[in-house]
């Protein structure tokens, strides 16, 4: 089936664009909104709208295939592609990607995201990662239903996966609403919980750490007090944005020592820390995470490091596993760009017996949520983020939802 034309829609995303640098360097937070002064290129304040851009195939039969352009909330931070706005955008996409797609076969989605992943604009410059990434949802999209099958089927046919379809952990995140968040959660039985967004040494991580090791205390007898059943033992996984390593001078003795003692703290319940440090450059984040990786195993320390900073294409992933640089490393769905990296970034993790966990960002959309389901469905990471957003109940319900139609539909 052939596409016919190319059409595009600017979007909201479920959050905000946020200036990480100028967070870490002091911005207040005000209601929902910052207090100071961006210092990342293309940032207008320190937090703005999120945007996206839909990318609407128009086939030859009438159906439409679609996807979502979208981009993390800290764009332009930690090596990765600059802030994305759709005004910028859509004019690049109607005049380098619209003539190239139209009158071409959906046949294969790896073929097809393989042109568009490599693409280069006529100044020379490669396309942005939120590009390829609703590029190559859309075409997904159009190869499936050129085929009469699901996205997850067409992944699984074109990688030579045998899937179970049987459901995949979600990982919901709380955002700055950590206890009332994390409520939520409990009661709807989330697999891997809270995220908590601890991206601030003085005011959620404590000079000493001892904000997070309460925090943890809080959380493991919440859980306990809120559960219904012996059998719910949900992953604590906690993102500290390099606030430990921050914190503790980047001495790695003092930093496996505190995560020794938040494993105590959230006892019996497992404990991932993601982004224990960040290096600010990849070479340096990968050796020192790396390290911090072999200090936890040698001490038998019972918790799981997770990469992220400086962890950004399926080349870094790569390089990362190879080196072990974390238990588990977070494959950032908007940041891989084409979702068919997303895929073998995953396979790649399992193949290395490195934990893989397919995430992406609260400043995503709904569709490139459901896009994500599908391609986990047929790659089967270790687990998958629930979004978009920070209110818990949106995100959940879109990731479990899909999932679930995706088990409908293949257990007729």
């Amino acid at each position: 089936m052939k596409i016919k034309s190319m059409v595009c829609a600017p979007g909201r995303t479920g959050f905000f664009f946020d200036d990480q640098r100028a967070i870490k360097s002091g911005a207040r937070p005000d209601g929902a909104c910052y207090i100071g002064q961006p210092v990342t290129d293309g940032f207008s304040a320190v937090r703005q709208a999120g945007e996206s851009i839909s990318i609407l195939l128009q086939l030859e039969d009438g159906q439409v295939a679609y996807g979502d352009c979208a981009a993390v909330q800290y764009s332009g931070a930690g090596g990765r592609d600059p802030l994305f706005l759709a005004s910028q955008f859509i004019p690049v996409l109607e005049r380098e990607v619209a003539p190239l797609l139209a009158g071409r076969e959906a046949d294969s989605f790896r073929d097809l995201a393989g042109l568009l992943d490599g693409l280069h604009t006529a100044d020379g410059q490669r396309l942005h990662t939120a590009l390829r990434y609703g590029l190559s949802q859309a075409v997904l999209d159009a190869v499936a239903r050129s085929h009469g099958e699901l996205m997850c089927q067409t992944v699984a046919r074109e990688y030579g996966l045998h899937s179970d379809w049987s459901p995949i952990p979600i990982f919901t995140q709380s955002g700055d609403n950590r206890y009332e968040n994390a409520d939520k959660m409990i009661l709807k039985g989330a697999d891997v919980l809270p995220h908590a967004l601890i991206n601030s040494v003085e005011s959620k991580l404590g000079r000493q750490g001892e904000k997070l090791l309460e925090y943890v205390a809080w959380l493991r007898e919440r859980i306990l007090a809120l559960r219904t059943a012996p059998e719910y033992q949900p992953v604590l996984h906690i993102d500290v944005y390099g606030t430990i390593g921050l914190a503790f001078g980047m001495d790695q003795d003092r930093m496996a020592d505190y995560l020794a003692r938040l494993a105590r703290a959230a006892a019996p319940f497992r404990l991932r820390i993601e982004g224990p440090m960040d290096m600010e450059e990849r070479t340096a984040q990968m050796e020192a995470l790396a390290a911090l990786t072999a200090r936890v195993d040698a001490m038998g320390i019972p918790v799981e490091l997770v990469a992220d900073e400086w962890c950004n294409t399926l080349e870094d992933v790569r390089y990362f596993a190879d080196n072990r640089a974390g238990h588990m490393i977070q494959i950032k769905t908007p940041d891989l760009g084409s979702v068919h990296n997303t895929v073998e970034a995953v396979l790649y993790c399992k193949s290395h017996s490195v934990g893989a966990y397919q995430g992406g960002t609260c400043n995503e959309t709904e569709r490139s949520a459901q896009v994500c389901v599908h391609a986990a469905m047929a790659a089967r990471p270790d687990q998958i983020l629930a979004k978009p957003g920070m209110g818990v109940d949106e995100g959940f319900m879109i990731v479990y939802n899909e999932m679930s139609r995706i088990q409908a539909l293949l257990r007729n």
